[in-house]
């Protein structure tokens, strides 16, 4: 069942990608109490996600904050080490970079797609949610191909 405005984000964990390294993250700890623009990519160094999504959240990351995001973060079917190559070469320092390697949050909350035919295997969904103290206040899902409402943009127009 694919997770809606209101809902409690399920207990998983993701990878944190920090300076001293990967670090386990429960879901649960890491949104409680503040609100957190978070958006997940399908993949890291993608087209779409490298020339579009992350860039949009790093230009938007001041108006996002004035809006009272407290955390922006993005999530991909990728391991931590890609994450932080990823985020290293975009140039996301205001992006904290969350690996769901095994697809494990993106199948809790319903948002995954078969990128098999692509070699991709399961991976994310494209979409934008913004989540406060663990509830999902908003939720932006992409129809396949498209990026449209999971632009920070978009977001921006919605808080």
């Amino acid at each position: 069942m694919t997770i809606k405005v209101g809902d409690r984000l399920p207990a998983t964990t993701l990878v944190k990608v920090t300076l001293d390294g990967p670090e386990q993250v429960s879901t649960t700890d890491y949104f409680a109490g503040r609100r957190v623009a978070l958006f997940a990519v399908p993949g890291a160094f993608t087209p779409t996600c490298s020339a579009q999504h992350l860039p949009g959240f790093v230009a938007q990351g001041d108006a996002l904050k004035a809006k009272g995001v407290d955390e922006i973060a993005c999530t991909s079917v990728n391991d931590a080490f890609v994450m932080k190559a990823w985020g290293q070469t975009s140039g996301s320092a205001g992006v904290t970079m969350l690996a769901d390697g095994n697809a494990d949050f993106a199948k809790a909350v319903g948002l995954t797609m078969d990128g098999s035919k692509f070699g991709m295997g399961t991976r994310s969904q494209r979409y934008t949610m913004l989540v406060n103290d663990g509830v999902v206040e908003q939720l932006f899902v992409e129809a396949p191909g498209e990026f449209k409402v999971s632009s920070a943009e978009h977001l921006l127009s919605e808080i």
